[in-house]
């Protein structure tokens, strides 16, 4: 239960503190696309500094579910951020659930528990010298970093610039969450001096500070709904992969519990979809696709 409770106090900073980063990084200049110096210019807004203020809480919060529990129960939990983006941006926008917000809300909150209560993850210590660990970060890292270049090649479509960033950044917080599990036991086995000359702190910075600039550089080109859902989509799948992959957590391998595992997962990700298309999603101020030009008969 205490791991819960922290999963979701870290899903609702996380969920909170996005739209509150959204609504300043859409005034961010665009030449800061991609860049560090889109951090430098964020760092002056306080909307930013609050939200990116709760995304430490959050993230802090969920390292400390991650270091008492499974990833694999985790991830799931840290997938209802969205619940709690939906619930500010909603009294900021002052639109109603209606059907589409309703069916969203019960799909990831119904998808969440169907997966934990069908796969009853359990067990599990990293065993950090496994080709799979390697093989897993290198899939992950590569997979994010050519996202993020079609991304930059595409930026004439901007919703799917959006939603590539932010399937980028979610397989990086995910690949961040399994290597703070790793030094959490690190930690816990051998005292900070055993975290220290590990590698995994290092990457772990490196990799928040690359989707950061994903992340932020996703809403400052366009609406929340077209980025938020592709993160908070891909995270937990990351997250999955890298705990069953190498962090030797384990789930029921049944027929039935298969079945109820795939669709938890199945509606977790409709749940996104449908909560990140409602229109109390914040529109920001991003630009839009260009539209058709119609050929004009000569």
């Amino acid at each position: 239960m205490t791991v819960i409770l922290l999963a979701l106090g870290a899903a609702c900073c996380l969920g909170l503190g996005f739209v509150l980063q959204q609504e300043a990084a859409q005034h961010a200049p665009p030449k800061d696309y991609l860049s560090l110096r889109l951090l430098l210019d964020l760092v002056r807004m306080p909307r930013w500094l609050a939200g990116i203020g709760l995304f430490i809480v959050g993230m802090a919060l969920g390292a400390m579910a991650l270091g008492m529990g499974d990833i694999t129960l985790v991830e799931p939990l840290l997938a209802t951020n969205l619940l709690f983006a939906m619930a500010l941006a909603r009294r900021l926008s002052g639109q109603r659930l209606g059907r589409s917000g309703w069916a969203g809300l019960w799909l990831l909150a119904g998808g969440v528990t169907a997966f934990i209560v069908a796969g009853q993850p359990h067990g599990g210590t990293s065993e950090a010298g496994r080709p799979a660990q390697w093989l897993i970060t290198a899939v992950l890292l590569g997979a994010a970093l050519v996202l993020a270049a079609v991304a930059k090649h595409e930026r004439t479509h901007v919703s799917l610039e959006a939603a590539l960033l932010g399937v980028a950044a979610g397989l990086l917080y995910g690949l961040q969450d399994a290597l703070t599990r790793i030094s959490g036991e690190r930690l816990g086995q051998g005292g900070w001096a055993t975290v220290l000359t590990s590698w995994h702190p290092y990457a772990i910075v490196v990799l928040g500070v690359m989707a950061l600039v994903m992340v932020q550089s996703a809403f400052e080109t366009a609406p929340l709904r077209l980025s938020l859902p592709a993160l908070t989509a891909a995270q937990p799948l990351a997250g999955i992969a890298c705990g069953v992959g190498f962090l030797g957590d384990q789930l029921r391998v049944t027929t039935g519990a298969l079945a109820w595992e795939a669709a938890g997962i199945a509606a977790v990700i409709a749940g996104i979809v449908l909560i990140g298309s409602h229109p109390a999603m914040p529109p920001g101020a991003g630009k839009t696709d260009p539209p058709v030009r119609e050929l004009q008969p000569r």
